[in-house]
């Protein structure tokens, strides 16, 4: 009726996931675009050392596509200035990485977008402790 454990774990996962944005605020959403890019790239990894070009190729275009059309297009260029800027160049630069490792099968490319997706994670989770504290 359901198909596979995997079929129905999947299933679960994403209906979890669409639960989870559908009532997430907006600093949530953020962390999840953080996190779906890192568990993408992380897929590629095992994916890249397995020679599984198929699902390395796939999974780096999905986090591709979470940091240009997710957390690139959140940005608020306007209020956001400088900063603003800056981080729209970061994620580009991210995402040129991941292309390079996608046509090198470059992992110390990946590690590096995983280093610096974790960083920005770290200080937006930082952003909603002290709003909160302050609220």
């Amino acid at each position: 009726m359901f198909g596979t454990s995997m079929g129905r774990a999947a299933a679960y996962a994403k209906v979890g996931t669409e639960t989870g944005v559908s009532t997430a605020d907006p600093h949530k959403l953020i962390l999840m675009l953080f996190d779906g890019a890192l568990v993408a790239i992380g897929t590629a990894a095992v994916a890249l050392d397995s020679k599984d070009i198929q699902t390395k190729g796939n999974s780096i275009s999905k986090a591709i596509e979470i940091i240009l059309n997710g957390l690139k297009i959140s940005l608020d260029m306007e209020a956001g200035g400088e900063l603003s800027e800056r981080l729209a160049a970061l994620y580009d630069y991210m995402a040129d990485r991941l292309l390079h490792a996608n046509l090198h099968n470059s992992r110390p490319a990946l590690d590096e977008v995983v280093g610096l997706l974790r960083e920005l994670r770290e200080a937006w989770a930082q952003i909603d402790g002290k709003a909160a504290g302050a609220a």
